[in-house]
């Protein structure tokens, strides 16, 4: 039988998503009830972290500045130009993801023996037990400050303290200032657009401590379990929240790269074209940002959706400075067998940016 894209939403909404992975895992037991969350420790009303140097950012340097700032929480000395001339090569890049900035602090700060670990579906406990036993954490989230008059945008902040008494954030906001407060409701809310991402940092002597707080999160796969639940939840109480059902996707496009089960890329992709379609839809700027839509319909021979969509983001004012408009467009043409339009899009996204290896790749075995 053909699952019709109204059944598999309706899939999505009531079947129990770690009950249907149990196969491809072997027939092991997972527990997804409740996200899997234990509960959380207590943990002081309040705490403040220090030892920063804070870094406002360069034009279009968001991400460089925030990771810049976190590393000097461990006697990291550079300015954000370091980060930037590894993240982003081109100064008019638009984006710099999570996993990008992982691995610059992995693989390119030797000199300190400092880690970043991402994962998703974080919450406020999340961050007030990470801070409260000194481990710096970076949020990617949502951003539209009335001070920049540019509309929504992604935006990285370094959560450095909070206070449960007056129930706020404190951050470093290298676009907004140093020892910045934002409500926990407004955390939540703009949290919620990039899937509650965020980005631990930790010494190597402290990273089983680490994986210790964070409880069933520190496993990749019960982390994409329980973050796909908390997405579900919101799509549930509200069918027309856009952002949960581009949170389903989102997940639903890593586990499906996880476990090498093309199933999920179907349900993702309907996942995102319910995102398109309810509310308000998504912010023009989405694919600046995220990209698991495009692997979704790649993934699915939704080859020129992808095409078309990555050619508005290339005429919205913007989306021209992103490597991966440029990638995922060619992916799309490599399947449809237009090689040189393929080899020529890779290419592109190299020019942009020599260290975004996926492009790399492609364009090395194209060539031979």
């Amino acid at each position: 039988m053909t699952l019709t894209r109204g059944m598999i939403l309706l899939l999505l909404l009531l079947l129990p998503l770690g009950g249907v992975i149990a196969q491809d895992e072997g027939g092991d037991t997972v527990n997804t009830e409740n996200a899997a969350l234990e509960a959380p420790a207590q943990l002081p009303a309040n705490h403040m972290l220090s030892g920063f140097t804070y870094h406002a950012q360069w034009w279009n340097n968001c991400g460089p500045a925030t990771m810049t700032m976190a590393l000097s929480y461990f006697g990291y000395t550079e300015d954000q130009g370091r980060a930037a001339d590894w993240l982003k090569p081109d100064s008019q890049d638009k984006n710099v993801s999570p996993w990008q900035m992982a691995e610059f602090v992995n693989t390119q700060v030797p000199e300190i023996p400092v880690y970043a670990t991402v994962r998703y579906g974080g919450t406020l406990n999340t961050l007030r037990t990470l801070v409260s036993n000194g481990f710096p954490v970076i949020i990617e989230a949502g951003y539209d400050p009335e001070s920049a008059n540019q509309g929504w945008m992604g935006h990285y902040l370094l959560v450095i303290g909070y206070d449960d008494l007056t129930r706020q954030m404190t951050t470093h906001d290298s676009y907004d200032g140093a020892n910045l407060n934002y409500s926990y409701a407004h955390v939540e809310e703009f949290w919620q657009h990039f899937n509650y991402t965020y980005i631990v940092l930790h010494t190597d002597d402290r990273e089983a401590e680490l994986m210790d707080l964070l409880g069933t999160d520190a496993d990749e796969y019960q982390n994409l379990i329980n973050t796909f639940e908390i997405a579900r939840a919101e799509a549930t109480a509200d069918p027309d929240d856009s952002f949960a059902w581009h949170n389903m996707g989102s997940v639903l496009v890593e586990l499906a790269e996880l476990l090498d089960n093309d199933e999920y890329y179907e349900m993702a992709a309907d996942a995102f074209d319910q995102a398109r379609d309810v509310g308000d839809g998504l912010p023009w700027r989405m694919l600046w940002y995220q990209f698991g839509m495009y692997e979704a319909y790649n993934a699915v021979s939704r080859y020129q959706d992808t095409i078309s969509l990555a050619q508005g983001v290339l005429n919205d004012g913007g989306g021209q400075y992103v490597e991966e408009t440029y990638y995922y467009a060619g992916v799309a043409r490599e399947a449809l067998g237009e090689t040189q339009r393929a080899i020529s899009n890779y290419q592109a996204a190299v020019n942009f940016n020599r260290n975004f290896t996926p492009a790399v790749e492609r364009l090395n075995a194209l060539r031979g």
